[in-house]
């Protein structure tokens, strides 16, 4: 037997295992009423190299790779289709503030736990700060399916996940060449950055949610109605790589399609109730698919001797991260507007929901693929900060949104 047919039929094999068992991780998940993606990540860890040894997908591969990638694209485009421009209307000040002064917020304060705590120099602890500074949309989303919270502060904290993600990749690239002592930092050049990679990712959302709205939804145009999944599947694609083909955000583009594509009626496309509900559920069941693969293999990788040499240190920042910076970021960002009007029970549901998960690991990893400084040390607290805020802060979102009365009726 070739090599080749051999690595396919491990390969075929492992994502078999994955499947089975992430479905019986859902299905658990379900019973005891956690969101799916702890229980994922548990799984992982079970299956992973450190453990049983039932899968071993590295974290460099290519199979890796593309289900991080691809993952994520459309569980931002999932995201984007499930918000409503009335809500977006009254709460765009503190989504903008907060994914961008926010995100600023966040990883100085956590950079400057690092720096005392881990001893790191300050432009390596910047580099920590700046990866942990995002709040993950793969986690959030699954979570406020199951979560029946207000619509405005779920679309608040799904639509800042998205939005924040650019913002802590700029200032991550633009620190990593001060941390390499062959560039300085510029607050300017930043948000040029940053405006850069928001307008052209917006645009090319916005033009392909259109397009794609117009193939299967529109009166006359809509011949590809029948095929609109398929349409979903190319247009995620597509989004993803015309935004980073022009040296901007793919992952923000992906997002505004699905915020287009998901208020088509807005735009005047309606689709027949069959082949809406025949395209809701494709994009169901393709997220939850996305989601069971990235968790159960970022579980699977998390590489406990080396978490095992930062762990208390790493338990310290995190701690400052979910304690001190988030609810300071909060507070600065989103109290202070005056249209959105937010009451203290939500602000404080906000300064609690904030999981680490997919961007900042891939980020981790391109930092040791780069052999950046301290990438070790990063990356260690970086899987710490998954392991705590997905296993900690996502099991009781539930029971925080209770006690504040913040439930849909």
């Amino acid at each position: 037997m070739t090599t080749s047919i051999e690595i396919a039929r491990h390969t075929l094999l492992a994502c078999g295992l994955i499947l089975a068992i992430g479905t019986l991780a859902a299905f658990i998940a379900q019973k005891v009423r956690i969101p799916d993606v702890a229980i994922f990540l548990l799984a992982g860890i079970a299956i992973g190299p450190h453990a049983l040894g039932l899968i071993d997908i590295g974290a460099s591969s290519a199979l890796n790779q593309i289900i991080l990638l691809f993952g994520a694209s459309y569980i931002l485009f999932d995201g984007g289709a499930a918000l409503r421009f009335a809500v977006l209307k009254k709460v765009w000040i503190t989504i903008l503030v907060i994914a961008t002064l926010g995100v600023l917020i966040t990883a100085s304060i956590t950079a400057l736990a690092a720096h005392f705590v881990l001893g790191l120099p300050l432009a390596t602890a910047g580099l920590l700060g700046a990866l942990l500074a995002p709040t993950d949309p793969a986690t959030l989303m699954p979570i406020f399916r199951t979560v029946r919270i207000r619509a405005r502060i779920a679309q608040t904290a799904i639509t800042e996940s998205a939005f924040n993600d650019p913002m802590a990749a700029i200032l991550t690239f633009a620190l990593l060449g001060l941390a390499n002592g062959n560039g300085d930092f510029s607050l300017s050049h930043a948000l040029f950055q940053l405006v850069w990679e928001s307008a052209i990712g917006i645009g090319a959302g916005v033009v392909l949610g259109y397009l794609a709205a117009l193939l299967i939804a529109h009166e006359r145009w809509a011949f590809l109605a029948e095929y609109a999944p398929v349409v979903t599947l190319v247009a995620v694609i597509g989004a993803y790589f015309a935004a980073s083909d022009l040296q901007a955000s793919g992952f923000m583009a992906v997002f505004v399609f699905g915020v287009v594509l998901g208020n088509k009626e807005s735009f005047g496309f309606r689709m027949e109730p069959g082949e809406a509900q025949k395209l809701d559920e494709f994009v169901l069941t393709t997220a939850f698919i996305m989601r069971l693969f990235i968790f159960i293999l970022l579980g699977a990788q998390v590489d406990f001797a080396e978490v095992g040499r930062h762990w208390l240190g790493g338990v310290a920042v995190v701690a400052v991260l979910m304690l001190v910076a988030r609810p300071t970021t909060v507070f600065l960002c989103a109290a202070p507007d005056h249209r959105a009007k937010w009451s203290l029970a939500e602000l404080l549901f906000m300064c609690w929901t904030r999981e680490t998960g997919v961007i900042p690991a891939a980020l981790a990893g391109l930092l040791l693929g780069l052999r950046a400084p301290g990438a070790d040390v990063i990356a260690s607290v970086t899987f710490v900060a998954i392991l705590l805020t997905i296993l900690i802060q996502a099991p009781t979102t539930e029971w925080l949104a209770r006690r504040l009365k913040l439930m849909e009726e």
